[in-house]
């Protein structure tokens, strides 16, 4: 066995620096991971007769503990109403709830101003958001955008976009041949002609994280903004936007232990004020005439129309989650995750992994990206959730630049959460190796049965 290594309510301030720590250290709990899998219904159910589920697709979406669940129904069973908008009881209790809820979002990040925190329909939203907003006020023909190739399609389409109305140039960060970012050549395109840099904090296909402090600081030298692309961060470990050095930061509900439809951009203040509205409607306007309209002030600014308040107030519930586990706890979950998991692909017959491994990158993401030679990734997944249950992602995971960076147009990925265990990962790691042994005819055990087969097509 082998392994290539390719490459209008009144919002209070919150605190400085310092708070979030002292307040984490307070919530931090010794952890009992057994016991806190029993918190996430779908976890415990069969996928089919004497099959267990094996959730191993966090990358693509977390599930979602009962606290939430429990919250969001209770909610629309008791308090259900319009926020901002109503003098009455239900309608203040919304509102106060929503605008809660906005403050759990600052404090999770640390920003320093809870306006600062504008809801968003997910984290593509709030990428899109910032180009049609500050970048398409901000940048002009000549100038320069700075992305990777290894950015989610949200990270990227949006600036191809502004790009091609603006007339401004793209250019791109290369891999090392171990699949992390060459950050000397990253900053070697940051220069006097850059007005945006675009980057994610964590791959979501080569589980490397980003130094992003220093690239916020190369960023600063030549007066450049930095945005960061957070939804693989912000749910695994520890973020603090005062410390990172962005301007804007974005990150999703749903892959937090929250609900969908929603999710947050964080932008310093000065930004934000300084940007147009996004949409039109009511929320973020201050009057309106028929002659023309002055707009609200940040964050109704950017959340026209009635919000998804509700799913705000849930993602609020699931923030109070995590703060209850401690993100450096569930970090140093994750990380002997992540060993376990390269560990047991890497052991697998012809697979190709991509990205540094554990020992390159002790801080890398609990996920891992392959192939197999012989095995299409969507052959692998199929199998593997039909014979054993485990629920595994394949494809180009909303990369395909990177993929066409690797030389493939897909790929398999394995991907942990806290509440994964590692016999979880064992019975992936043999279930995968029943697979290849189906599909290439390699093994001893039984042929493929004719029905997969043609699903297959093989």
């Amino acid at each position: 066995t082998g392994v290539a290594l390719a490459t209008t309510t009144r919002l209070s301030r919150t605190r400085g620096t310092g708070t979030r720590a002292t307040a984490r250290s307070r919530c931090r709990l010794a952890a009992n991971w057994d016991e806190i899998r029993g918190d996430f219904p779908a976890l415990q159910q069969e996928v089919k007769p004497g099959i267990r589920l094996v959730y191993l697709d966090n990358a693509a979406t977390s599930q979602k503990p009962r606290q939430v669940l429990e919250e969001l129904n209770r909610f629309y069973g008791s308090d259900n109403s319009n926020v901002h908008r109503g003098m009455h009881t239900l309608s203040m209790r919304s509102t106060e709830a929503f605008e809660g809820a906005r403050k759990k979002v600052a404090d999770f990040v640390n920003a320093p101003d809870v306006h600062e925190i504008i809801f968003t329909r997910n984290a593509t939203e709030a990428i899109n958001l910032v180009a049609r907003t500050w970048g398409a006020a901000n940048i002009a023909s000549g100038d320069e955008i700075v992305l990777t190739v290894m950015e989610h399609h949200s990270n990227l389409v949006p600036w191809q976009l502004l790009a091609e109305s603006t007339g401004a140039t793209l250019k791109f960060g290369r891999l090392r041949s171990n699949g992390t970012l060459d950050i000397d050549h990253f900053e070697s395109l940051i220069t006097e002609r850059t007005k945006l840099v675009g980057l994610c904090h964590v791959s979501n296909v080569l589980g490397c994280v980003n130094p992003i402090e220093r690239v916020a600081k190369k960023c600063q030298s030549v007066d450049a903004k930095l945005l960061v692309d957070a939804c693989q961060s912000v749910p695994h470990m520890p973020v603090n936007v005062q410390t990172l050095g962005a301007d804007w930061l974005v990150a999703s509900s749903h892959k937090m232990c929250g609900p969908t439809g929603i999710g947050f951009l964080w932008g310093r203040a000065e930004l934000l004020r300084s940007s147009p509205p996004f949409l039109g409607g009511g929320e973020m306007i201050d009057e309106v005439k028929l002659e023309g309209s002055t707009y609200n002030d940040i964050p109704h600014r950017f959340e026209a129309g009635t919000p998804a308040f509700a799913e705000a107030i849930a993602l609020g519930s699931a923030c109070d989650y995590l703060q209850r586990l401690g993100m450096d706890a569930i970090a140093r979950r994750e990380h002997q995750l992540s060993k376990r998991l390269w560990d047991r692909v890497a052991a697998l017959p012809g697979v190709t992994m991509y990205g540094p491994s554990p020992e390159e990158d002790p801080d890398r993401a609990s996920l891992v990206c392959f192939n197999v030679e012989g095995c299409h990734a969507n052959d692998l997944a199929t199998i593997v959730d039909q014979d054993r249950g485990i629920a595994m992602r394949s494809g180009h995971h909303c990369t395909q630049p990177l993929h066409t960076e690797l030389g493939i147009v897909a790929s398999a990925r394995l991907s942990a959460y806290f509440y994964n265990t590692e016999e979880e990962i064992d019975a992936a790691a043999d279930a995968l190796r029943a697979a290849i042994e189906l599909i290439t005819g390699q093994g001893q055990g039984e042929a493929l049965d004719p029905a997969m087969a043609a699903l297959l097509d093989v």
